[in-house]
């Protein structure tokens, strides 16, 4: 080749694609929420299939032991083990979680969608009982509740769920209003499309944004009411271990067996504080307005 040549970029040849991580790996808030998730769904899973010790079982000649290569958080004045009592609680507390909110989300979607789409007075209806629910603050009206139905893990789903629902219906209804006179809802109506059709097909599809971001903020919101029912003797009932009635058995014990109460205060603390974060890296992630401060991201 002679010095006046140059040489042409091989355009034929693709470029190697560089691997991308999931966009909760990509970000510090996101990558350290999930991994705290992964622990609490871990542990809850764990203690659905197995358990180092029985959780409810008592053993006298064990009562009181500290951590140690037996009994890695020690045992309780029944002569329980902790570690297994934790991943217990763990799973009772993420399915009345889970629960609750999947149960507060699905009836709230159908009653917002329905209010907000077709009004009238199905509408009036709907946001006079709303109004009426959320003048009492959630964990009161549960606290109501469950003083009527008694303590079981059926009522605590029941509770929270009726609690949670006014607000995830003042969500879809209100987003609701915002996307029933767009373009695609008319042209869908214009088609000869039923009404049904077109709630369901087009107008609740594009709630889901924002009823995300809102079930994650709920599901930390039950964890906590969880826990603070059954520490008030509300919630599930014993011998069955939650994180909440764990520290409430661990209350005359803080002096002789601290870590009755540190390591499920421990576990309601990392769980709320993995939630949170992570809501805040979905929140950034599916609303377009913080996109920006993503670095470009998508």
């Amino acid at each position: 080749m002679s010095g006046g040549d140059r040489a042409l970029p091989d355009i034929g040849r693709p470029e190697p694609q560089r691997r991308r991580w999931p966009w909760f790996l990509r970000r510090v808030n996101g990558f350290v929420g999930s991994v705290l998730l992964f622990v609490v769904f871990g542990a809850a899973f764990a203690g659905l299939v197995w358990t180092p010790y029985d959780p409810v079982a008592p053993d006298f000649r064990a009562r009181f032991m500290p951590p140690d290569a037996a009994h890695w958080m020690g045992t309780d004045e029944w002569g329980r083990d902790v570690f297994s009592r934790i991943l217990q609680g763990a799973r009772t507390s993420v399915f009345v979680a889970l629960s609750s909110v999947s149960l507060a989300v699905i009836a709230g979607t159908l009653i917002g969608g329905l209010s907000g789409f077709f009004g009238s007075w199905l509408d009036r209806i709907v946001i006079m009982l709303t109004d009426a629910l959320l003048a009492f603050p959630g964990l009161l009206l549960a606290l109501a509740i469950m003083a009527i139905a008694g303590p079981s893990e059926e009522g605590v789903v029941l509770a929270l769920a009726l609690s949670y629902m006014p607000s995830v219906i003042r969500l879809v209804r209100g987003t609701v209003l915002s996307i029933r006179e767009k373009e695609y809802v008319e042209a869908s109506r214009a088609m000869g499309n039923g009404a049904l059709f077109t709630l369901f097909r087009h107008v609740l599809p594009n709630c889901t944004a924002p009823l995300i971001v809102m079930a994650t903020a709920l599901f930390g919101s039950a964890l906590l009411a969880e826990s603070a029912l059954s520490f008030l003797g509300l919630g599930v009932p014993p011998p069955a271990p939650t994180w909440g009635n764990m520290l409430s058995e661990a209350r005359g014990y803080f002096v002789q067996a601290p870590w009755l109460a540190a390591f499920p205060g421990l576990c309601i603390s990392l769980a709320l504080l993995g939630i949170n974060i992570f809501g805040d890296a979905l929140r950034d992630r599916l609303d377009p307005r913080m996109r920006g401060f993503d670095g470009g991201r998508q």
